[in-house]
């Protein structure tokens, strides 16, 4: 028996290798399809701000649900759902179980907001997955502006002991827990809270007279300031961009003080991990567009935009820091 195969053996075998070829290459695109393909979001995305419109929060929450759902193909629906500082919102991202709700959230959410409420409905450490820090801002220190400057008001502060009122927006917050920290750094500084509802009554009794000094976002008083109606004496962190000119209290000798405000996206812990993944490379490259980082710049913060582990190490930093003071100045909520 002859070794060769037949012509009509070949031609079969060569229409053999071409459908299998097809075939293969058909499974192939299926299969690089599928991987590429969005598994998530498959809905409207929800994105729970704890504050009001209009709010810091409130406004980088907008600033980045415009570029997320593009990204995203999908929209992001801002929902305010106000109350306890943040808490009740943070509260639902954490109970959350439709796989499509996120949440905007404050430092004290993740950091203070459990060692201040032990009874607190969620906790922090174990109830988020945490995405990317967004951005932060120094703290500035203001006065009126009878009072002295630099050095001379850091050493009028500890002259006058408790004799000195300062202000914040409540037990708890991060002006107040800052103040504190600082007065820890500040041997001889002893001036008393007094806190407000929000932080036009803090500029309000400032301007009357009534308190001495308060820490506030920069965003939130530079042109009262610009205005010559209050003071800046200067900022918790060193000297940045956002405000150029004004010193850091380091400058003044206060030392080891560093302290920002900065916001977060975060997620219920089990977020699904397409989102997780979805969510990680899309902030990337919103994060890395000029024209966003600008955006952000001109509304007073600094765009950072992070891995879900460098969250959870400002998250931990900070919690010690501020876990300190809470307890050596006994600070609960009533």
């Amino acid at each position: 028996m002859s070794s060769k195969f037949s012509p009509i053996c070949n031609i079969k075998a060569s229409l053999l290798l071409i459908v299998l070829s097809w075939t293969l290459s058909v499974c192939a695109q299926s299969v690089s399809n599928s991987s590429t393909a969005p598994l998530w979001p498959s809905k409207p995305v929800r994105l729970l701000v704890g504050f009001p419109g209009g709010s810091s929060p409130d406004i980088m929450a907008r600033a980045l649900a415009e570029p997320l759902s593009k990204a995203l193909a999908q929209p992001v629906v801002i929902e305010n759902r106000v109350g306890a500082s943040g808490n009740i919102a943070a509260d639902m991202v954490a109970k959350s179980t439709d796989e499509h709700t996120l949440g905007l959230v404050i430092n004290g959410n993740l950091t203070s907001a459990k060692m201040l409420d032990p009874k607190l409905p969620y906790d922090p450490a174990h109830d988020f997955h945490f995405i990317s820090l967004l951005a932060t801002a120094p703290l500035l220190m203001i006065a009126p502006v009878n009072l002295p400057d630099g050095v001379e008001f850091i050493q009028a502060a500890k002259k006058n002991a408790n004799q000195w009122n300062y202000a914040s927006v409540g037990v708890g917050s991060v002006a107040h827990l800052g103040m504190e920290l600082f007065k820890s750094k500040v041997p001889g500084m002893e001036a008393v809270h007094v806190p407000y509802p929000g932080n036009p009554q803090v500029i309000t009794a400032m301007l009357s007279g009534q308190i001495q000094m308060a820490l506030m976002a920069p965003s939130v008083v530079m042109s009262q300031i610009k205005a010559g109606k209050l003071k800046a004496i200067g900022l918790t962190s060193q000297r940045t961009a956002l405000v150029p000119d004004i010193a850091s209290l380091s400058e003044f000798g206060v030392r080891d003080f560093k302290l920002e405000v900065w916001n977060a996206l975060v997620g219920p812990i089990h977020l699904p991990a397409a989102a997780k993944l979805r969510l990680a490379q899309d902030l990337g490259q919103i994060f890395a567009q000029e024209e966003f980082r600008q955006k952000l710049f001109t509304l007073g913060w600094q765009a950072v935009g992070s891995n879900s582990e460098q969250l959870k190490s400002r998250v931990n930093e900070e919690s010690q820091q501020l876990g300190q003071i809470i307890q050596q100045r006994h600070i609960r909520l009533e």
